[in-house]
C-alpha cells in the first residue's frame, strides 16, 4: 500500500504557531525516514488552531530539509489567485527540488467569509470559472498555449527540469469530472465528505481523458487516522480533536486543540454524544493491526491507488507515534516503489 501524509499544521494548547510549524517540518522529515511517499500541507485562512495560510512558504522550508519525499499543497485554493502566479511559485519550487513537487489544487474558500473577501474579489465568480482557471494553470506548467493565444509567448519562469505534478482535490462529482476532463490525478477527501465516494471516484475513472498516450487515471484517498499501541489509548487520543470539532460546531470552539485531560471533563449531553459517534465514523481509530485492516478494506472499497493519512492529535508525540506505528505495520521503510520521477505529461 502506498501511504502519504496530509498535515493541517494544528496548534495545540500551550503551543505557539511557530512551534506548530516546526512540528510540521519535523513531521515531513520523519515521514521521509519512515517511507511515506508524499507530504502535503493544507491552506487555511484565519481559522483558530491552524497555522498555515501559505503552503508554498512551508514547502520551500521543508524541501530544504528533506531529500526524497514528494512535497505538495493540499491544496492551493485557486479561486483566490491568478494561475500565472501559482505556476511561477510551483515552477520555482520544482526548480529548487526537482522531481519532488506536487501541485494540489482546490476550490474551497479555506476560511471565513471575511477572510475570503479580504483575499479576493468575486470569489464565487472565480469558483464558477474553475475549469478555465485550471486549464490556464496546466498550460503554464505543462505544454504551453496554442500559437494564437494571448499568452503564447509567456512562460512561468523558471522552467524546471521536471514540471510540478498537478492534482485536483475535491469531494464532489463536479471536481471528479473536472479532474477527468483535464487528465490529472484526483485526490478525494473522504475525511470531510459524506456518502457516495465510490461513485464519485468511479465517475473520474470512467470519464478520464488522457493528455498523453498510455496515461491512466490515478486516485488518492485522504482519510483521518489515529493509531496507538492499544485501541483504548487511540480512543482517548482521538477524543481531544473530536471535542474540539464539536465545540466549534456549537459555536464555542477553543482557538487551539484542548488536552486529553480537559476533554475528559467535558460533559456531553445525549445529542453531543451522537454527534461524536457520527464524527468517529469518518475516522480510523485503533491499534496498528486494526488500523491496517481498515485501511486495506477502505482501499479495496474505493479502488484507489494511494491512501493519504490526516492525523490531528493534542500532542505532537501522539501524532508522530501514530504515523510511526502505521509505517511499521505496513513496513513502509522497505518498499521499493520510486515516485521521485512523476511529472505532468508534455505533449
Amino acid at each position: 500500500m502506498k501511504l502519504s501524509i496530509l498535515d493541517q499544521s494544528l496548534i495545540s494548547y500551550n503551543q505557539t504557531a511557530h512551534e506548530a510549524l516546526q512540528e510540521s517540518m519535523n513531521l515531513a522529515k520523519m515521514g521521509e525516514e519512515l517511507g511515506y511517499i508524499r507530504y502535503w500541507i493544507a491552506e487555511h485562512h484565519a481559522i483558530p488552531g491552524l497555522a498555515c495560510p501559505a503552503p508554498e512558504i512551508m514547502l520551500s522550508y521543508i524541501g530544504a530539509q528533506t531529500k526524497t519525499i514528494r512535497i505538495g499543497s493540499g491544496a492551493v485554493l485557486l479561486p483566490h489567485y491568478r494561475p500565472y502566479k501559482v505556476a511561477e511559485v510551483f515552477n520555482m519550487l520544482a526548480t529548487l527540488f526537482p522531481g519532488r513537487i506536487d501541485m494540489g489544487i482546490g476550490r474551497a474558500p479555506g476560511g471565513s467569509a471575511e477572510a475570503t473577501n479580504a483575499l479576493s474579489e468575486n470569489f464565487l465568480q472565480q469558483v464558477r470559472k474553475m475549469p478555465e482557471l485550471v486549464e490556464e494553470l496546466l498550460h503554464f506548467v505543462g505544454n504551453g498555449f496554442p500559437a494564437d493565444h494571448e499568452y503564447a509567448k509567456l512562460s512561468a519562469y523558471p522552467i524546471p527540469p521536471i514540471a510540478p505534478l498537478p492534482w485536483l482535490l475535491g469531494t464532489s462529482k463536479k471536481s471528479a469530472l473536472l479532474a477527468a476532463e483535464k487528465g490529472v490525478p484526483y485526490a478525494y477527501g473522504q475525511f470531510m465528505s459524506g456518502n457516495g465516494g465510490e461513485e464519485i471516484i468511479q465517475q473520474y475513472r470512467d470519464h478520464f481523458q488522457s493528455r498523453k498516450h498510455e496515461q491512466k487515471p490515478h486516485v488518492l484517498l485522504t482519510v483521518s487516522t489515529i493509531c496507538a499501541e492499544t485501541n483504548k489509548k487511540a480512543q482517548e487520543i482521538a477524543l481531544s480533536s473530536l471535542i474540539w470539532s464539536l465545540k466549534k460546531t456549537n459555536g464555542v470552539g477553543d482557538r487551539v486543540v484542548p488536552s486529553i485531560e480537559e476533554v475528559m471533563k467535558y460533559p456531553l449531553n445525549e445529542k453531543e454524544q451522537k454527534m461524536i459517534e457520527n464524527m468517529k465514523q469518518k475516522i480510523i481509530i485503533g491499534d496498528p493491526n486494526e488500523v491496517k485492516a481498515q485501511l486495506i478494506e477502505i482501499q479495496r472499497q474505493y479502488k484507489v491507488d494511494e491512501m493519504m493519512l490526516l492525523t490531528n492529535t493534542y500532542t505532537p508525540k501522539d501524532r508522530k507515534d501514530s504515523y510511526q506505528l502505521i509505517a511499521d505495520v505496513f513496513d513502509l521503510a522497505n518498499r521499493n516503489d520510486d515516485t521521485t520521477t512523476e511529472s505532468f505529461p508534455i505533449d
